[in-house]
């Protein structure tokens, strides 16, 4: 399954400093280590975080990888936004279309975080 591989890849970086390290200075050589599909491995290495969320990469995942590549919260979730846009509803994983679709059910979401806080 490349969704596990992707969020492994993630997970490990989020929590290893030596990881991030030769993620920084081997990139290339690290992706190798995880069965990632083309797409996926393009959209770890731009980061496309719009894509990785189409992707089915959990949220909480992804926004520490998103803070680890310095993107801001608002930003983070524009991007996520144009994600849906461009590459249509998230495909698989938690956070998979159930009953409607794309920017919708993303807003519907957001907003419900917000609700909670």
């Amino acid at each position: 399954m490349s969704l596990y591989q992707v969020q492994k890849l993630i997970y490990q970086l989020n929590r290893d400093p030596r990881t991030q390290q030769r993620y920084e200075s081997e990139r290339a050589a690290v992706l190798a280590e995880y069965e990632l599909t083309v797409e996926e491995r393009g959209a770890l290495e731009k980061p496309d975080i719009g894509l990785l969320y189409v992707l089915g990469v959990n949220g909480q995942l992804l926004m520490h990888f998103a803070a680890l590549h310095k993107i801001e919260w608002t930003d983070y979730l524009e991007r996520m936004r144009v994600g849906l846009k461009t590459h249509g509803a998230v495909r698989e994983g938690v956070y998979a279309s159930t009953g409607y679709e794309g920017v919708e059910a993303h807003d519907a979401r957001l907003k419900a975080e917000r609700e909670k806080h």
